[in-house]
């Protein structure tokens, strides 16, 4: 059957972000689309810091940075500082940039860790601008350095966003229905299922009007109103590697005057993590946590007792298991956002997956029908990403030497995946990190993570050896003096913020 209307379920991040690409679909009217939402349903809104593919999805969408930024009180993000994960006391940056570069055809790391056995102290840190620009609190975008310095030994700058996301949904919906896009309000009260295909036909409102469609995509949350109280398509858990279930929120003002960082913080507590995330004008707090271990009272009196202000809204508290949906594309039916699963914001993949799921939704989309390829493509790639991310978080759970909790005890003792374990057994034994099958996470991440939660990198790829170690020593002389002269002439995040783009409101 050929694809005209397309109906999509539910607003928010997930809803605006799919509407807002497809809605290039209306160019010559080749589709119609309408986003159903409803005012008294609302969205959970919490995930406000993302990663550097997000900020090519706006590239995408041809949207003006500064613009948005000042739409959604926005600031810039060069990673995240982890606290108390390794033990108690500890701090690392897990920065978007790379460590070095490539020296000999091999990873910095194992360049590194050779020059370190021979006397250099310096640690991995110093030689990446992401870290160091993180720790002084300072921000510049790559084109606007290049342009100033007169030097091609610079570094580039990678970076994300920190976002109001209900700000950002709002932008997006302004910029999805000036091009075509049709948002109807209501709330979804029957779903009607084709009586041989079993496909979704139409859904009706509680108004009476209904709502036909031929593909449909599901952003209606963790309900998934289509495609699990619809379709039953089942969950696949992984609450065994990743024991956190539970989550409150709760925004604060910076009472104490201190700017925005350019780093996201999540900081480890008794059973589980809080987030801090740095608007222009307030902090977004959460505290991820373990209801096995932990009450509910307990988790939100940790928040209040850890934040920088006065709170600027009533505790959010989510309940949630992590995973996802055995199929994301189930007959006519593509889940997106939390409908589609979810991974808990650790590493702030929860808008990536969103940014990602559209994306393979609009490169196997034909307007001719839906074929199982295109389902059965989808669904194979799509858990293969949430896997190897699953793996990633995991690590920051088990790779830690904290017994101060039973919540700790157990994540340290649990057993993990044979896929993680054999990366961290590689790691120890030659310092080699392989990505597997285009997987999100780089080297420098897992690298990162590993080194800052203590997991020792004990041998080098052996080509390091051939290294003369003087030359070596010069040339990361002088990639660290690069990295420092860049971050030294960049401006304060504030400042670069109040220049560049700013928050056109207090949020």
């Amino acid at each position: 059957m050929a694809i005209r209307q397309i109906v999509i379920v539910g607003g928010g991040t997930a809803g605006w972000m799919a509407a807002a690409a497809l809605s290039r679909l209306k160019t010559n009217n080749l589709v119609d689309i309408t986003l159903v939402e409803s005012e008294a349903i609302g969205t959970v809104g919490v995930g406000e810091a993302t990663i550097p593919p997000f900020v090519n999805f706006n590239e995408l969408l041809e949207v003006d940075e500064s613009e948005m930024l000042s739409a959604v009180q926005g600031s810039f993000k060069l990673g995240i500082q982890f606290v108390n994960w390794g033990e108690i006391g500890d701090s690392y940056i897990h920065p978007f940039g790379a460590y070095g570069y490539t020296m000999g055809g091999i990873s910095f790391q194992h360049v590194w860790h050779r020059q370190r056995q021979h006397g250099d102290k310096r640690p991995l840190q110093v030689f990446n601008v992401e870290t160091m620009a993180a720790y002084f609190g300072r921000f510049s975008r790559t084109q606007d350095y290049t342009k100033n310095f007169e030097r091609e030994d610079l570094p580039p700058v990678n970076y994300a966003y920190h976002i109001n996301a209900t700000a950002y949904a709002a932008f997006l919906r302004k910029y999805a229905e000036q091009r075509g896009v049709v948002r109807q309000e209501g709330k979804i009260v029957d779903v009607t299922l084709d009586g041989e295909s079993g496909d979704v036909t139409s859904v009706q409102l509680d108004s009476g009007k209904e709502i036909a469609g031929d593909l449909f995509v599901d952003c209606s949350g963790f309900r998934g109103l289509l495609i699990e109280q619809a379709l039953q398509t089942c969950y696949t858990e992984w609450t065994h590697w990743l024991p956190c279930d539970r989550a409150v929120a709760l925004p604060c003002n910076r009472d104490d005057g201190s700017p925005p960082p350019p780093f996201t913080r999540a900081t480890a507590h008794s059973a589980g993590w809080q987030w801090q995330v740095p608007l222009q004008h307030r902090n977004g707090n959460g505290h991820v946590y373990c209801s096995s271990f932990m009450e509910a009272d307990e988790a939100h009196d940790i928040l209040v007792n850890n934040i920088a202000g006065k709170p600027t809204a009533d505790p959010n508290h989510l309940r949630f298991v992590t995973g996802h949906r055995n199929k994301f594309w189930n007959r006519n039916v593509v889940a997106v956002g939390l409908a589609a699963g979810f991974m808990e914001p650790l590493e702030s993949t929860s808008i990536h997956l969103i940014n990602t799921a559209v994306d393979k939704l609009i490169s196997m989309l034909s307007l001719d029908g839906i074929t199982d390829a295109q389902r059965d493509t989808f669904n194979r790639l799509t858990a293969r990403e949430y896997a190897r991310i699953r793996d990633f978080l995991i690590l920051h759970y088990k790779a830690t030497e904290r017994t101060d909790s039973e919540f700790w005890n157990y994540c340290r003792t649990m057993s993990v995946p044979d896929t993680l374990t054999q990366k961290i057994e590689l790691f120890k034994a030659t310092g080699q990190i392989f990505r597997e099958e285009d997987e999100l996470f780089t080297e420098t991440s897992w690298a990162a993570v590993m080194m800052g939660q203590r997991i020792p990198m004990i041998g080098h790829n052996p080509v390091a050896d051939t290294m003369d170690l003087v030359k070596t020593r010069k040339e990361l002389d002088e990639m660290e003096q690069s990295i420092r002269y860049v971050v030294q002439n960049m401006p304060s995040h504030e400042q670069f913020l109040a220049q560049y783009c700013p928050a056109r409101e207090a949020a």
